[in-house]
């Protein structure tokens, strides 16, 4: 979603560095790209006003700080003043009560219900045992939905019969959690096409009847200044205690999501950043604006990696490199792995000065690319995998021709694997895997 903005910001303010002292012209100069660029990316311009006014203040004049340059230093306030922009209001998650009574609320196609199952998933990792409550009566499939999704998750769901009261819905659904012994509740409520009385009178009808702990409010990103509308509509009506934004993920412009907070006042707890129902986080407004700055976020690489990669594997796969014995079909293994952690533009974007590659690279993939190297792979016997050495022309023809590729693809790949190798021994001999913060090399 921040491509654009992130690069255009990455370039304005990298025209700083190297200045021993910044002007106000220089100043004057990079913060009029900036402007630009935050508006032409949607985000409100009283927040894009304050914001440069802020950071001008803050910048002119600023003094090298010990062993940063002038330019390190510009793009350390842009990147505090960034995140104060999206750090508004109280981001705490809380699950008080017996049982916690959590609420969706929201326009219809914001995401609620695949929402409601990404945060109970949310919520057992955090060792709880949630209840999802079908408390739209309205949608037609929203019940099934959320029954499949429980389902899968094996996270029960409690329903009632059409034409039941909303507020007697989650009056059910509370009870049963209680007789059930599950501490945590989960609401998925009715949306409208757009904002409207009878919608706001029945979410504030519910509030005062069951009274969550946490109402939360959930905004589709993809819908620009719009978002921003419905949030302080909703603000307005209802008691809400924090936004989730879905579809963070998507290709809009990104404006809606670094203003929303500082117009409404409203906390960010969570991002959607994709369909999978482990696609959720919690919103850190300091690692974001580190993504759109191109700084990475490395502790949200590590929780997701500490997430996806069983311990005893990773034990067992450096073992393999510290005897030089890493293979193919381990190299396949940490692809599937890597696959468990998210889309891999993602990923790059959390990776300090990568972020540049993550539209190429995600693009690769889009295309096919890891699909490519997997259906070579599996072309291969057993002992091929093992000792790629065994390849020759004869053996590269035959992988080419299982996988539906060509033998520049079968060569290219077994180049970069011999490079990949020769890597993995230099990490491998002094730790530097474990170093360099590499899954492999946990312990």
């Amino acid at each position: 979603m921040f491509d654009v903005l992130s690069t255009r910001l990455r370039d304005a303010l990298g025209r700083l560095t190297g200045h021993g002292r910044v002007s106000e012209a220089d100043v004057d100069a990079v913060m009029r790209e900036v402007r630009l660029a935050l508006l032409e990316a949607d985000v409100n311009f009283r927040v894009v006003k304050d914001f440069v006014a802020r950071v001008k203040a803050r910048a002119v004049g600023a003094e090298v700080l010990e062993n940063l340059n002038a330019g390190q230093q510009v793009i350390k306030i842009v990147h505090e003043e960034l995140t104060g922009i999206l750090g508004a209001g109280d981001r705490t998650f809380r699950l008080t009560g017996a049982p916690a009574v959590v609420a969706l609320v929201g326009l219809q196609g914001a995401g609620k219900t695949t929402l409601a199952a990404k945060l109970a998933r949310h919520i057992v990792k955090l060792g709880r045992q949630p209840i999802l409550v079908a408390a739209d009566p309205y949608r037609p499939a929203a019940v099934d939905q959320l029954k499949t999704l429980g389902r899968q998750l094996d996270i029960p769901v409690a329903s009632s019969p059409q034409g039941t009261a909303v507020v007697d819905i989650a009056r059910d659904g509370i009870a049963q959690a209680r007789r059930t012994g599950r501490d945590a509740v989960i609401l998925d409520t009715a949306g409208r096409l757009t904002v409207d009385d009878a919608l706001m009178a029945e979410i504030a009808g519910l509030a005062a009847a069951v009274k969550p702990v946490e109402i939360l409010l959930v905004v589709d990103a993809m819908v620009g200044q719009e978002a921003v509308a419905v949030a302080q509509a909703f603000r307005d009506a209802v008691p809400v205690t924090g936004l989730v934004l879905t579809k963070i993920d998507g290709d809009a412009r990104g404006g809606a999501a670094l203003s929303i907070s500082a117009v409404t006042g409203l906390p960010v707890k969570f991002l959607g950043t994709g369909e999978r129902t482990d696609a959720l986080e919690p919103f850190h407004p300091d690692r974001l604006a580190g993504r759109i700055l191109g700084m990475g976020d490395v502790l949200t690489l590590i929780e997701r990696a500490q997430e996806n990669f069983d311990a005893k594997q990773a034990e067992q796969l450096a073992q393999k490199l510290r005897r030089n014995a890493f293979t193919l079909d381990d190299f396949l293994e940490q692809m599937q792995q890597l696959k468990k952690m998210g889309p891999v533009g993602q990923l790059l974007e959390m990776v300090p000065g990568m972020g540049g590659m993550a539209r190429d690279a995600q693009k690769a993939v889009d295309q096919g690319e890891l699909k490519r190297v997997e259906a070579i792979i599996r072309s291969m016997t057993p002992q091929e995998r093992q000792d790629p050495n065994v390849l020759n022309a004869s053996r590269r023809r035959r992988i080419a021709n299982g996988s539906g590729t060509t033998l520049p693809d079968v060569n290219r790949l077994i180049k970069q694997f011999a490079e990949m190798q020769k890597l993995m021994r230099q990490l491998a001999g002094g730790g530097g895997a474990r170093r360099a913060g590499l899954p492999f090399g946990r312990r």
